[in-house]
């Protein structure tokens, strides 16, 4: 059975620009055509767009959004009310931001490990898998 995993922001912008850890990356989006395993939260996406927007323009930002995403085998994980108090309780007990805590808590939810490269999430590996990059 295949895994489902959750990307956080530096697992995708390290595929976008990519760095030296973006094949684990690549090889997660040449596997996952068609199984929608690879799951991405709308906040993290949020995240990835901010960045963009800062380093490069709103231009390639909506690019991103507009174009690449959806060209990508990524589920994307819309957020209600629980979800929302459930990155609140993990930020809460761990000192990560906010942000990755939505990538915490879907992968939680979904029975995901987290791809990142992020060591922020060195704290939370008692709470969720983590496959590194």
């Amino acid at each position: 059975m295949k895994k489902k995993r959750v990307l956080d922001s530096y697992a995708l912008l390290s595929y976008l620009k990519k760095e030296d850890n973006h094949e684990k990356v690549v090889e997660l989006l040449v596997h996952s055509r068609g199984d929608r395993l690879l799951l991405m939260n709308e906040i993290n996406v949020g995240e990835c767009y901010y960045i963009v927007a800062r380093r490069i323009g709103h231009k390639e930002a909506d690019y991103l959004i507009e174009t690449i995403l959806p060209s990508l085998p990524i589920q994307i994980v819309s957020n209600g009310f629980e979800d929302v108090l459930a990155a609140a309780r993990i930020k809460a007990a761990k000192a990560i931001s906010f942000s990755d805590c939505f990538a915490v808590a879907t992968a939680v939810r979904e029975k995901a490990a987290v791809v990142t490269g992020d060591p922020e999430f060195k704290k939370v590996k008692d709470v969720v898998d983590v496959e590194w990059l």
